[in-house]
């Protein structure tokens, strides 16, 4: 099984920004912990700070790979061209966030994006990716 996660923009300062909401590991780390944990899939790894770098991203691979987590950081409630992309798409996507955006401004309490994805995964940390991850497996 093949699974692609896609982060967007600001998520490359995973670590060292905002750690009271988002925590001190960086993604690559963490990264490492999730293929550690999950030997028997093929994972790769985006991301970008550019919308139209993830719209580029999902067509590339939502033909191809067995599902995809897609953390759109916040194009999530901004982006209707990543929502389409989404939606054009044939891999499932489960949308992922590391805080709980419905305990933070009410901007964020819109996702475009759900929609159109197999489920969202929200406010569990970094784990959030893991839960999201076994979500894929077991539901595949």
């Amino acid at each position: 099984m093949k699974i692609y996660i896609i982060n967007g923009p600001n998520l490359n300062l995973l670590g060292k920004r905002e750690t009271s909401i988002y925590g001190i590991i960086t993604f690559d780390d963490y990264l490492s912990q999730l293929k550690s944990e999950f030997q028997q899939l093929q994972i790769d790894y985006y991301q970008s700070n550019v919308e139209g770098e993830i719209i580029n991203k999902l067509h590339e691979v939502g033909f191809s790979y067995d599902g995809i987590i897609l953390n759109a950081g916040g194009y999530t409630h901004t982006s209707v061209a990543i929502a389409d992309a989404v939606a054009a798409i044939k891999t499932s996507v489960i949308e992922v966030h590391i805080s709980n955006i419905f305990s933070r401004e009410d901007y964020r309490h819109v996702s475009l994006i759900a929609p159109n994805t197999k489920g969202s995964i929200i406010g569990f940390g970094m784990d959030s990716y893991r839960l999201a991850m076994m979500g894929l497996v077991e539901n595949d």
